[in-house]
């Protein structure tokens, strides 16, 4: 009786689960070694997202940033499943689904990402658009839409955070309403971009200040309504009418993964040694925002897009490595730099020795996230889109 191929689940299809099965089903498995592979997302489509911003302005089509698994997969020997995870049972290694399949596993990998929490301050989860997902990119151009048809004068909009998304949304957002639009961005501490390299903190200040958005600083927010926004200023409170208000601060683990029975750190992210296997069940690995992890030179990882994509190379090996008896690597962070979108056709970008900002930036921005795109066919139908495009349009007009 021959035994049975070994299954990797993979739950999530953010850019830890995607890339993992991805880099899965190029390592060289003998065949009668190669694993059943699964992957399982809530979602029929993966999302580029630091592209996200790009469909608000018309940039980008939703083609371009967000194709179906079901295509990135093709020829690849991954299974998609579409479901929502309700609960792992580790010691049975079976993932059960809502409304789905119940799927046992050999090696599982957790690449849940996280969501954005929105019931920390009263009216947050009424009236605040978060932007994060697809949908909420999809929700936020509705609202969007009606703001522009109506007949208002300004279109007061508020954005709750001053990190990376808050930042690229004011620049975006601005050149989009134009003179109509009048912006807030609120943030809790002291400084917008904290965590950012300053050459790109100075080119994001000058670019939010040339398109007059407003920066409240040390100010917290108190509540949201329908129409206006309460914000607390050294033990002030002033509440300030808004048509939009949208919220980008916080990412919480989802309950699945903080009700699962294995050490975790305060915020509920599950700890895990260099090789990014939970302690006490090396058959899990787990990576991107859900991830407490120290690297190789015991670093801390950061909860960023870029770890994510290259935790995905170590998680393929190390998976490959235990069903064939290698060693397994510890993961090596490296900090490739920081880009951010600031506005249409202007950019910053910071790393590997290399400082621009502007179009040029811009246009390296574009080219650094089109060679990370999922997929060498997505790559090059985009990149040809890209070439096409302004002669299409040249010739149209």
């Amino acid at each position: 009786m021959s035994e049975q191929p070994a299954r990797i689940c993979i739950l999530g299809g953010g850019f830890g689960g995607l890339y993992t099965a991805l880099r899965l089903s190029q390592l060289p498995w003998e065949p009668l070694q190669k694993p059943e592979m699964v992957l399982v997302d809530q979602s029929d489509r993966f999302l580029f997202s630091p592209f996200l911003y790009e469909l608000l302005t018309g940039e980008l089509q939703t083609w371009e940033i967000a194709p179906p698994y079901e295509e990135l997969l093709q020829n690849t020997g991954v299974r998609f499943c579409q479901g929502a995870v309700s609960g792992i049972d580790i010691d049975q290694r079976r993932v059960h689904l809502h409304d789905g399949p119940e799927i046992s596993y050999d090696r599982l990998v957790l690449g849940l990402g996280g969501e954005t929490p929105l019931d920390i301050v009263p009216g947050a989860t009424s009236y605040a658009y978060p932007f994060r997902a697809i949908a909420d990119a999809y929700r936020l151009e509705e609202r969007l839409r009606l703001l522009e048809e109506s007949d208002a004068d300004k279109i007061r909009v508020a954005i709750v955070g001053a990190g990376y998304s808050g930042v690229e949304l004011a620049c975006k957002l601005a050149d989009r309403l134009g003179e109509r639009g009048r912006f807030r961005l609120i943030e809790v501490s002291d400084q917008i971009l904290r965590t950012s390299p300053d050459f790109n903190r100075e080119a994001a200040t000058k670019a939010l200040e040339a398109r007059g958005v407003f920066i409240d600083l040390e100010t917290k927010v108190e509540s949201i309504a329908q129409d206006s926004i309460s914000l607390e200023y050294k033990n002030q409170v002033d509440t300030i009418p808004v048509d939009l208000v949208i919220w980008t601060v916080g990412t919480r683990v989802s309950p699945v993964v903080r009700n699962l029975p294995v050490k975790q750190n305060q915020r509920g992210q599950i700890s895990t040694t260099s090789t990014l296997q939970v302690h006490d069940h090396p058959e899990i690995f787990a990576l991107g925002d859900l991830a407490d992890c120290l690297d190789a030179e015991g670093q801390q990882v950061p909860a960023t897009a870029q770890a994510a994509f290259q935790q995905a190379d170590y998680a393929a090996w190390n998976i490959w490595a235990s069903l064939t008896n290698r060693p397994l690597l510890p993961f090596h962070y490296q900090f490739l730099g920081e880009m951010m979108a600031l506005g249409i056709d202007s950019a910053t970008l910071t790393g590997l020795g290399v400082k621009l900002e502007g179009p040029l930036a811009y246009v390296a921005r574009r080219l650094a996230y089109l060679y990370r795109l999922p997929t060498l066919d997505h790559k090059l139908k985009v990149g040809f889109n890209w070439l096409a495009r302004p002669i299409i349009e040249a010739l149209s007009e």
